[in-house]
């Protein structure tokens, strides 16, 4: 990826045309080109619990390294923990990069996505692995609680010092 995380850069012409229709939105409105790549890069990965990387992925490991990754702020790497550090939006005022949770097998937060635009989001699916859905679709009726990141002021989390 291209920047540093936290700086937004141009996406490159075919991820933008690629994400612009998937959520039908002008491509002039794919901006950051670091979330786009990294969305890229994750996309289709399958599902696996406590996983981080290409061999499968949970919700909150994608999470986790897209706000690292994409926007520098390090966040705790459970759900659980997740949902602490979010200062509380309504849907409507969601902005590129929040975070929405779900409460899935009547369990209070135990899934989570990240907020893109058009009312989309990203997560990692159990049974899909890494996709964009509507927030609207299927999965709206688990939706539980969305906001964005504090600022946590604390230094960078690696996935090793993490559980």
């Amino acid at each position: 990826m291209k920047g540093e995380p936290g700086e937004i850069v141009q996406p490159q012409a075919s991820i933008a045309d690629k994400y612009s229709e998937m959520m039908g939105v002008d491509k002039n409105d794919i901006q950051n080109g670091r979330l786009y790549a990294f969305i890229d890069q994750w996309m289709g990965t399958p599902y696996r619990f406590g996983g981080l990387d290409k061999d499968g992925i949970d919700c909150s490991g994608l999470a986790f390294l897209l706000e690292q990754q994409v926007y520098g702020i390090a966040i705790p790497r459970m759900t659980s923990k997740q949902i602490l550090v979010i200062k509380r939006e309504y849907e409507q005022d969601l902005k590129e990069g929040d975070l929405v949770f779900f409460d899935f097998d009547g369990k209070k937060f135990s899934h989570v996505g990240v907020y893109l635009q058009n009312g989309y989001i990203v997560h990692a699916s159990s049974s899909k692995g890494v996709i964009i859905v509507p927030l609207h679709g299927a999965i709206y009726k688990y939706f539980s609680r969305c906001g964005s990141v504090t600022d946590l002021g604390t230094t960078t989390v690696t996935a090793d010092s993490v559980n």
